[in-house]
C-alpha cells in the first residue's frame, strides 16, 4: 500500500512574477542585460542557458540576493519580500563540513517566522517534521547532513523549503548530480507545489529532460533568448541562438 504523505504547506502565490528591464553587472562585466519575463503560478518554470549564461545571478536577481543596475521585480503588482520566498542554493555553495543534523537544516526554515534568537514552537517543530516526511527523509533527522548522498542533501534542504510554507518557490540546479530516488521524489514535490498555485523556479542545464521537467522555459544567454513551452522555445534554431551552434534535441521527448 503506498505510504499517505503529509499535505504540502497552503499559500499559492497571489499573483505573477514581473520582470522589466533586468541588468546586472559584476565591474566591469554585464552579466544580465534588459530580461522581460513574467513567471505566473501554477508551472514550474525552467531557467535554461548555456555554461556563463547568468542563470543563477538571474534567479538570484529576482529574489533580491545580487544588485540590480536597473530594472525592477515585481510580484502581484507589489515589492517582492523575503518572506514570500523559499530558495534552495546550488549544493556546491553549501558548506557540508559545518556541525549540523537533518534536523537542524529544516528547522532553520522556521527562523524567519518565529524571530531570531526565539525558541522554534510546536506549530513549527511540526511544520518542519511533516516537511522531513514529505521527502522521504524523516528517519534520518538525527544524522549529520555532511553524511548524506547528494541526492539526501537535496532532500533536506527541499524540506527546509517546504517548512518555510512559502508562496515562491526558487532551486538552483536541485536535480544535478542526484539519485535517481530523490530526482523522482524532488519533482513529484515541485509538481505539487506548481498544482497548488505557487510560483515554481529551477534552474537546470539538461535540455534533454527540460520536456518532461517544466511547463514553461526562460532561455537565457545573457538576454532573454525565448520564454514560452519547452516545444515552442527548445527548437534547433532558437537553440542556436542560445548556445552558438546547432543543437537537436529528441522530438519525442
Amino acid at each position: 500500500m503506498k505510504k499517505q504523505l503529509p499535505p504540502l504547506p497552503l499559500g499559492p502565490a497571489r499573483g505573477s512574477l514581473v520582470v522589466r528591464d533586468l541588468t546586472v553587472r559584476y565591474g566591469s562585466l554585464q552579466v544580465l542585460q534588459g530580461i522581460q519575463a513574467e513567471i505566473a503560478p501554477g508551472r514550474i518554470t525552467g531557467i535554461l542557458g548555456p555554461n556563463g549564461a547568468g542563470k543563477s545571478t538571474f534567479l538570484r536577481a529576482l529574489l533580491g540576493l545580487v544588485p540590480l543596475e536597473r530594472g525592477e521585480v515585481r510580484y502581484g503588482g507589489q515589492a517582492l519580500w523575503g518572506e514570500q520566498v523559499a530558495y534552495v542554493p546550488q549544493r556546491s555553495a553549501i558548506d557540508w563540513s559545518f556541525p549540523a543534523t537533518v534536523w537542524d537544516v529544516v528547522l532553520m526554515g522556521q527562523v524567519r517566522a518565529a524571530g531570531w534568537f526565539r525558541r522554534i514552537g510546536k506549530k513549527g517543530q511540526q511544520r518542519a517534521a511533516q516537511a522531513l516526511e514529505r521527502v522521504g527523509m524523516g528517519a534520518y533527522r538525527d544524522r549529520p547532513i555532511g553524511k548524506l548522498s547528494g541526492g539526501q542533501q537535496q532532500r533536506v534542504f527541499l524540506a527546509r523549503a517546504l517548512a518555510q510554507e512559502a508562496e515562491i518557490y526558487a532551486l538552483d540546479e536541485p536535480f544535478a548530480g542526484i539519485d535517481q530516488p530523490s530526482e523522482a521524489i524532488l519533482f513529484q514535490v515541485l509538481r505539487e507545489l506548481a498544482d497548488a498555485g505557487h510560483i515554481v523556479m529551477v534552474v537546470h542545464h539538461d535540455l534533454g529532460q527540460a520536456r518532461a521537467y517544466f511547463d514553461e522555459v526562460l532561455l537565457l544567454n545573457r538576454v532573454l533568448i525565448a520564454q514560452g513551452s519547452p516545444r515552442e522555445v527548445l527548437q534547433p534554431a532558437v537553440l542556436q541562438r542560445a548556445y552558438g551552434r546547432a543543437l537537436l534535441l529528441d522530438s519525442a521527448a
